[in-house]
């Protein structure tokens, strides 16, 4: 199997990062999450306690909790990171938030280090090139759950070297996941097509052309998806994709643009699966 980091470090314990903490942590490295307060810390643990604990419990992983948890550490102190090989970005997305954020990763690892960001649909060679390092950047587009998901998407920016190029895909490899490689565009290839579908399938619901469940039914039985576009959406957080339409909008045109129907759920709290009602209700 391909050699992963020894030491991986994961900025943000979120249900995003805590998935990439996982990924890292039952493949053999010790992981690092830093967190933003010390309440956020003690989440993002329990969060990746618990999903260990679940791949055990399943046979995913044949280990003792114990022995895979004692490699992970979950603090707030950036400091963490000066011993990592690769630093994975999971704050929300947000330009000027990864920018901010990545700089300050960069003063406490080596020179050497590898960053990586899991943006979902914002410019990796923009973020790169407010780096002191765009060599060393590049985008590592995980999928939500990520213990579940068998794909990462790598984009590779302009600057990236083709060291750190090569070297993501095989990581991909090394979590047994598969890697789609793909040049730095506004929504990448997952993004852009998923984010299409499912802005056109709000527009039916939006027009009373069917429900929610049987548009998600069509795509799954028609298509061959594993949930419907509006599960998908509930899934990945009403609030994420608005954010995604609203840049893809920006740079790409008007086929983008995020209808009302989208714009007022997000409005009215209702963010999908983690607010409890969505497309579709969680409760």
């Amino acid at each position: 199997m391909t050699q992963l980091p020894e030491n991986v470090g994961v900025l943000g314990g979120g249900r995003m990062g805590a998935g990439i903490a996982h990924g890292f942590l039952i493949n053999g490295s010790n992981v690092h999450v830093v967190e933003r307060d010390e309440q956020s810390a003690a989440a993002a643990r329990q969060r990746i306690d618990s999903s260990v604990a679940k791949s055990i419990e399943r046979g995913m992983l044949d280990a003792n909790l114990d022995e895979v948890t004692q490699r992970l550490t979950v603090g707030v102190d950036r400091k963490d990171f000066a011993d990592c090989g690769l630093v994975v970005e999971a704050v929300p997305e947000d330009f000027d938030l990864k920018v901010t954020t990545l700089k300050i990763v960069e003063g406490f690892v080596p020179e050497t280090t590898f960053i990586a960001s899991n943006t979902s649909s914002l410019s990796v060679d923009k973020i790169g090139a407010e780096l002191q390092r765009p060599e060393n950047f590049i985008g590592l587009h995980f999928f939500n759950p990520v213990p579940a998901s068998k794909l990462i998407e790598v984009v590779v920016g302009e600057k990236t070297s083709e060291e750190l190029a090569a070297a993501a895909k095989g990581w991909v490899e090394g979590l047994k996941k598969t890697a789609v490689v793909v040049k730095d565009a506004p929504g990448f290839a997952s993004s852009r097509l998923g984010v299409a579908i499912a802005l056109e399938a709000m527009r039916m619901v939006e027009e009373g052309v069917a429900s929610a469940e049987d548009i998600d039914n069509a795509m799954v039985l028609g298509y061959g998806h594993a949930a419907g576009p509006l599960k998908t959406t509930d899934i990945v957080g009403l609030d994420v994709r608005l954010g995604i339409s609203e840049y893809l909008h920006s740079t790409l045109g008007e086929r983008f643009a995020p209808p009302q129907i989208l714009k007022d759920k997000v409005a009215n709290g209702e963010l999908g699966r983690k607010s409890g009602k969505g497309f579709y209700d969680w409760s």
